[in-house]
């Protein structure tokens, strides 16, 4: 591991070093009129293109299709951050590389933004989880307000970069949260109406957004879509689902669809999508994915 960690970052410093001789006074950041963003993926993209719109510049880290969790950066990412003026993360342990890659980027320019500070976070539990990830659920951009406390801190981090188009960043940031809130009321109207509050979904991302409109998820995979279920976990998972009357089983892309589909013979349900928004899905925006998400839950519990 040691080796490995040195190798990488003796390749880091050569690309810095190549970078730096061929752009030396940083011409290609002064020319352009576009405040430039890196974030760590899809979902603080799009957060990120609401509140900066056209004064914004956006490079994605984490590559659509891959999962956040199990990604490490590659030289050309510090680059990247070495050139940026913003770097945006979610936080809560969802990107365990971000404290050592910014220290290695070495741009002391760099405005560093964790779209999750302030929150009204949820402990993990189990023992294996706290020791390979940390205290946290991370998922928290998978709510309503913990979208909307994302788009504040892009916000704040933003007019700190580029102080001139505060009114502006402000302006737009206040938007998407009216759009963030008015989605919110109607679901937490229509949540309120309904006696099932139990659904299951392949792994378990939703704990934030259960929160916020008093609902219960049960996972065939744990916080961070690892490992499959034992024999003996699926049989309880089967249980469960017989016992809270569960007709759908959400599956996403990054978490065993086949076990989720597995579940659902078992037990006469449906297999149905759910976003996870840790990638681009279906040429749709967050919005429109949030909606979906909103939707096939509720009608999984009026049914």
């Amino acid at each position: 591991m040691f080796l490995k960690r040195a190798v990488w970052l003796l390749c880091l410093v050569l690309v810095l070093s190549l970078t730096a001789c061929s752009n030396p006074t940083g011409a290609d950041q002064s020319k352009g009129d576009k405040l430039k963003v890196s974030v760590s993926f899809n979902a603080l993209k799009e957060f990120t293109q609401a509140v900066g719109q056209d004064k914004v510049e956006i490079e994605t880290i984490i590559p659509d299709g891959m999962e956040p969790h199990d990604f490490e950066p590659k030289a050309q990412d510090m680059v990247t951050l070495s050139k940026a003026k913003v770097f945006v993360y979610s936080g809560l342990g969802m990107e365990a590389w971000v404290e050592e890659t910014v220290a290695a980027a070495d741009n002391k320019d760099l405005v560093v933004v964790e779209a999750s500070k302030g929150a009204d976070v949820i402990m993990n539990t189990e023992p294996e989880e706290i020791d390979e990830h940390g205290q946290y659920d991370p998922h928290i951009w998978l709510s309503l307000k913990g979208a909307q406390l994302a788009v504040k801190n892009i916000r704040d981090g933003l007019i700190q970069a580029d102080p001139a188009n505060k009114a502006y960043y402000e302006q737009n940031s206040e938007s998407f949260i009216r759009e963030l809130e008015t989605l919110y009321e109607e679901y937490d109207k229509k949540f309120k109406e309904v006696d099932k509050k139990n659904f299951v979904t392949g792994h378990a991302a939703f704990g934030y957004l259960c929160r916020e409109f008093g609902l219960i998820q049960s996972s065939v995979e744990d916080v961070f879509s690892e490992g499959e279920p034992s024999a003996k976990q699926l049989t309880q998972l089967v249980e469960y689902c017989k016992e809270n009357d569960i007709r759908t089983i959400f599956a996403e892309e990054m978490a065993s669809p086949e076990v989720s589909q597995t579940l659902a013979r078992e037990v006469g349900a449906e297999v149905k999508s759910i976003y996870t928004m840790e990638s681009q899905e279906d040429d749709l925006s967050y919005l429109e994915r949030m909606r979906s998400n909103l939707f096939q839950i509720y009608d999984s519990l009026s049914k």
